[in-house]
């Protein structure tokens, strides 16, 4: 992959105020082939492909590529001069340490399995782990990131200057991770943006990031599904996160033989479903995975031939050999997620992922091979779909759409 595109910043009103509300704001998505880790209810694989986006940190404004990620809370850069791809501090005039005794040090958060702590210099300590065993460890402190050339001072940010990843060359592609959940902590929750979107292509040209309104972009509506939400705590329902109601699953006209209770959150809050742009492929609990691996196979027996017990990074075990076709991939039937109100209608390439020239992997994958009772829909299969979190009517939107046209109507380069 080539390296990310440098920051691209589109002011679409004329209007400019203290708030961001009133504005959109479009930058850049590029795709890159990284290891980093990922929240602990995502998922990761070496050969794993993250969205990532450049923005601009620090006094002098300094620009970082960070991994976009819906699935985490707390955006944290790399600090110190260890890192290639990092950031130096101390070289910032507007950055600023934040003391144990602050409020913001005893945030209760996911993104936190071990509360915030007190370092003997009196500052609020944290570590992150995440599903791949890799972790990080640093401070909380605040600094000036720039949106579109206005600064926002004083945002919360976690500096890292301790990470343990086994692809550690992979790491230095990037500066950190850019936090996007609906936690107090986020970078969307910070900047007080009503809604914000995004379009991933499956060419070339990786995408669009939409802050604000998006409509003037799109050639097409979108149908909303309502975000859930649970009345009570429960241990492992993700409060903060993207959660939506699966509602069934269709292969082609056939619709998966499953009760609606396969899909919802059982007494303890597992089995909900998350839309994450931090996790590249798609997973379902087992009794569902059993079901659309079957009639995956059923529908494709007389042209997809089978690679016994190939399993690509222990969870995506449907895997066939041989070449295929662009003829052959017409007939692949497609696969459709119906939400309450929306669907998301998946097919050709996006439902078999290529390894090599003769292995492709069926691109959904079972969550019961990992640690993580959920259902995640993973940025794999929002590829040519406008997807908007709505943060102020509470709903996410679902519309076709062919991204790579999008960036060349901007003028972004490919």
């Amino acid at each position: 992959m080539s390296s990310v595109l440098p920051l691209l910043l589109f002011f679409l009103l004329q209007r400019v105020t203290s708030s961001f509300s009133s504005q959109s704001l479009v930058l850049p998505l590029r795709t890159e082939k990284i290891q980093l880790g990922s929240p602990r209810n995502s998922l990761l694989f070496s050969y794993n492909v993250s969205l990532t986006v450049s923005l601009a940190v620090g006094t002098p404004p300094r620009n970082v590529s960070m991994v976009f990620d819906t699935g985490s809370e707390l955006s944290w850069i790399r600090c110190g001069k260890n890192f290639t791809a990092g950031f130096d501090p101390f070289l910032s005039s507007s950055y600023s340490r934040i003391p144990c005794s602050s409020q913001i040090c005893k945030t209760k958060t996911r993104d936190f399995p071990i509360p915030a702590s007190c370092a003997p210099n009196n500052l609020c300590h944290v570590q992150l782990s995440y599903a791949d065993a890799s972790t990080s460890e640093g401070i909380l402190a605040t600094e000036t990131f720039r949106i579109g050339g206005i600064p926002v001072p004083r945002t919360v940010f976690g500096c890292m200057d301790s990470t343990f990843s086994s692809h550690p060359e992979e790491d230095s592609k990037t500066a950190g991770l850019l936090g996007m959940n609906r936690g107090s902590l986020s970078f969307v929750s910070q900047m007080r943006f009503p809604k914000f979107s995004y379009c991933i292509s499956g060419h070339e040209f990786s995408g669009v990031l939409v802050f604000g309104n998006s409509s003037f972009l799109r050639l097409s509506p979108l149908n909303y599904t309502p975000l859930i939400q649970m009345p009570l705590p429960l241990p492992y329902f993700d409060r903060v996160a993207y959660s939506v109601q699966l509602d069934g699953i269709r292969v082609k006209e056939k619709l998966l033989p499953l009760p609606k209770s396969v899909f919802v959150p059982d007494h303890t809050g597992a089995g909900q479903t998350m839309v994450d742009s931090g996790t590249q492929f798609t997973f379902l609990l087992g009794p569902a995975y059993s079901a659309l691996r079957n009639e995956f196979l059923e529908q494709t027996r007389g042209f997809l031939k089978v690679l016994p017990g190939y399993i690509l990074e222990g969870a995506l075990d449907l895997c066939f050999s041989g070449s295929i076709s662009e003829t052959t991939m017409n007939y692949v039937p497609e696969v459709v997620l119906m939400f309450r109100g929306a669907e998301i209608s998946i097919s050709g390439e996006r439902l078999l992922f290529r390894v090599s020239d003769r292995i492709f992997c069926f691109t959904f994958g079972n969550s019961d091979l990992e640690p993580v009772e959920a259902y995640i829909i993973g940025h794999h299969h929002q590829r040519d779909t406008w997807v908007e979190y709505d943060l102020q009517n509470s709903r996410v939107g679902f519309g076709k759409a062919r991204c790579d046209l999008v960036g060349q109507r901007l003028g972004m380069p490919s």
